[in-house]
């Protein structure tokens, strides 16, 4: 038998290649097909530094991801700001929208080029598949976001034509999705596409173990194979207190605050958290830089301590800055300030479990 060391790898892979028709044989040290080599901008700084262990993270780019909330949580708003930020990037955006409710004006507000997207009502769920399918087809050369708002809204072609008895189509949805994501995974790492699904938190009622409710107060619909397909799953909600909205001068709301939750993912630790507040009304916007006081709070940093009203904040040369939490928006527009914020951030919130994650291991459920 010969050693492994004189065996002729390239060859190996060349015939493995041309014996399934496609290029799935590789070298991972020389071109890994699972490495994510583009992130798409959140467009919150802190949700972007806890999706990925040890650098600075966002939407993984060729993967499946899902954005679920409660009603008003954000989803679309977020996915718009994904897509945005996408086009900079050069990427193609594909809006599916089962809802026939994205505002124009409201996309244009979160920073999308609407001239330059392409926007498709989500008919059914095989029409949306059979889309995405054809379009990773017909244009290799062109790199695709497909935004789906939102599965839980869309129907089957069977749900379409059939009655509006609930137990005539069910479990059809998760069937075809348990057989389309399998199909569509390697195709768009491969072209390196990215499918994020907005999906929908639901309460989850369980009469028979009262416990689960507590420890599992939401569950999404879909089936089963969502949750295995899925990369990263980021989970959003809000709290109903009034302090959680954002009020103008006359009192009427104009937003709200928003917790994130990494329910899964595989580039990270799961369970990290982030909060921030979304504008919804005027100029659309996250208040990212407002809220990585809060981050770097949260971060128990040293170099951050707060001393009655008062802040101080350590720079790395030892000097120090102080200033109250009314003044944080005005004191960012010192570079000097605002460098030594995003340092401390990218050490206690992006590199703080870089060491962890040498001891890092996947769970059998991966």
């Amino acid at each position: 038998m010969a050693k492994a060391g004189k065996i002729d790898l390239k060859a190996m892979k060349k015939m493995i290649n041309k014996k399934t028709g496609t290029n799935c044989a590789h070298n991972l040290d020389d071109n890994n097909p699972t490495e994510v080599n583009q992130w798409i901008p959140t467009g919150s700084r802190w949700l972007d530094s806890i999706t990925c262990r040890a650098k600075y993270g966002g939407i993984p780019v060729g993967k499946i991801v899902e954005i679920a909330g409660l009603p008003g949580a954000g989803k679309s708003f977020m996915a718009a700001q994904i897509a945005g930020n996408a086009q900079k990037m050069g990427i193609v955006a594909v809006y599916f929208d089962a809802e026939s409710a994205i505002d124009p004006h409201f996309l244009k507000s979160a920073g999308v080029d609407t001239s330059e997207m392409i926007y498709i009502q989500a008919i059914s769920v095989e029409k949306v598949f059979e889309t995405i399918e054809m379009l990773i087809d017909q244009y290799e050369d062109t790199q695709f976001l497909f935004i789906w708002d939102s599965i839980a809204a869309t129907s089957s072609e069977k749900e379409i034509e059939s009655d509006y008895n609930p137990q005539s189509t069910m479990s059809v949805k998760p069937r075809i999705f348990g057989k389309a994501f399998p199909k569509l995974t390697i195709p768009l790492a491969d072209g390196q596409h990215t499918l994020v699904c907005l999906n929908q938190l639901k309460t989850n009622i369980n009469i028979n173990n009262p416990m689960m409710m507590l420890s599992q107060p939401y569950f999404t619909p879909g089936g089963k194979a969502l949750e295995y397909f899925y990369s990263l799953r980021i989970w959003l909600t809000k709290r109903k207190s009034k302090a959680a909205y954002v009020t103008d001068e006359t009192g009427l709301r104009i937003g709200c605050e928003v917790k994130c939750k990494l329910e899964k993912s595989r580039f990270g630790t799961e369970g990290r958290e982030c909060t921030f507040k979304i504008l919804w009304a005027g100029d659309a916007a996250i208040q990212d830089e407002e809220s990585w006081l809060t981050a770097l709070k949260s971060s128990k940093t040293s170099r951050l301590k707060l001393s009655g009203a008062w802040y101080t904040l350590v720079h790395k040369d030892g000097k120090e800055t102080k200033f109250q939490g009314k003044q944080w928006i005005a004191k960012l527009q010192d570079p000097i300030f605002r460098q030594t914020v995003l340092d401390i951030m990218d050490e206690e919130i992006v590199k703080k479990f870089e060491s962890e994650g040498k001891n890092f291991s996947v769970s059998e459920d991966d």
